[in-house]
C-alpha cells in the first residue's frame, strides 16, 4: 500500500513538472520531437519507481526511415508508460478526446502533436483521421490502441475501425505490438499497483497497400488474428516475434 501511494505521488508530481516543461518546450519545438523525448523520460521514471522491468523483443522489425502505424493491445494504465518508455521510435498518439482534458497532461499531449479523437462526433473523428494521415505523410509514425479501451480480462477485444481507415488511406504498414504483464500490475478498476515483469513484443510489419476502405474489414481481421495468436504464444511462454 505504501509503495502504491508513493507511485501515485511520484506520477502526479512528475506529470506536473515534466508537463510544464513540455508545454514550454512546445512553443519552441514545432516538430514535437523534443516533447516526445520528455514524455519518454516521464514514462521511464514511472516504470523505475514502480519497480517494473520491461523486456523488449522484435526491435529488428522497426524501420526508423519509414512511417508506420503501431497497434497495441490494451490491458492497463501502465501500457502507456511501457510504450512511451520502451518503444524506441518517434510516435504520435491517436487518443480519445477525454485524455486531452486532463490538466497539464492534456496540454502537454497537444504540444507533442498527439491527435485527439472525439468518438461522440463523427465529423470531428473524420477530421482527426485526416490530421493523423497528414502527420504520417510528414514522416511521423502513429500509435493506436485499436480496442479503444482496456480489456477487462486481458483478452483482446474487438477492434475499432478508425485506425484501419487511416492505415489504408496513408498506405503505410501496421506494426502489431503485444504488451504482456501490465494487467497483473494494475488491472482495470483496481487502484492497487503490484510490481512485476512486463514483455513488449514488436511483431513483423503488415503491408496495407493491397487494402482499400472497402476491404478494410479483412485487414482488421488479419491484424487481430496476428495479435491474438501472439498473445496466446506469450501466455504459453513461447516467443511472440
Amino acid at each position: 500500500m505504501i509503495h502504491t501511494i508513493f507511485i501515485y505521488v511520484w506520477t502526479i508530481s512528475a506529470t506536473i513538472v515534466m508537463g510544464i516543461i513540455a508545454i514550454i518546450v512546445s512553443f519552441f519545438d514545432r516538430t514535437g520531437n523534443t516533447v516526445h523525448w520528455i514524455a519518454r523520460v516521464w514514462a521511464k521514471t514511472i516504470l523505475w519507481v514502480s519497480l517494473i522491468k520491461v523486456r523488449v523483443r522484435g526491435l529488428e522489425h522497426i524501420d526508423p526511415d519509414r512511417s508506420h502505424i503501431y497497434m497495441s493491445n490494451h490491458q492497463s494504465n501502465f501500457d502507456i508508460p511501457v510504450l512511451l518508455g520502451c518503444l524506441p521510435v518517434q510516435t504520435r498518439w491517436l487518443a480519445k478526446a477525454e485524455l486531452f482534458k486532463i490538466p497539464i497532461f492534456g496540454r502537454a499531449m497537444r504540444g507533442a502533436g498527439y491527435i485527439s479523437i472525439d468518438r461522440s462526433n463523427r465529423e470531428s473523428a473524420f477530421q482527426s483521421l485526416k490530421k493523423a494521415a497528414e502527420t504520417i505523410r510528414n514522416g511521423t509514425s502513429v500509435l493506436i490502441f485499436p480496442e479503444g479501451t482496456r480489456s477487462e480480462d486481458g483478452k483482446i477485444r474487438p477492434f475499432k475501425k478508425g485506425g484501419f481507415v487511416l492505415a489504408v488511406d496513408a498506405g503505410v504498414p501496421i506494426v502489431p505490438v503485444i504488451i504482456h504483464g501490465t494487467r497483473r500490475i494494475m488491472p482495470k478498476h483496481r487502484l492497487m499497483i503490484r510490481p512485476g515483469p512486463v514483455s513488449l513484443d514488436i511483431l513483423e510489419p503488415v503491408e496495407t497497400s493491397g487494402y482499400t476502405r472497402e476491404t478494410k474489414n479483412e485487414l482488421v481481421r488479419e491484424i487481430r488474428d496476428i495479435m491474438v495468436r501472439a498473445r496466446e504464444r506469450t501466455e504459453r511462454g513461447e516467443t511472440a516475434c
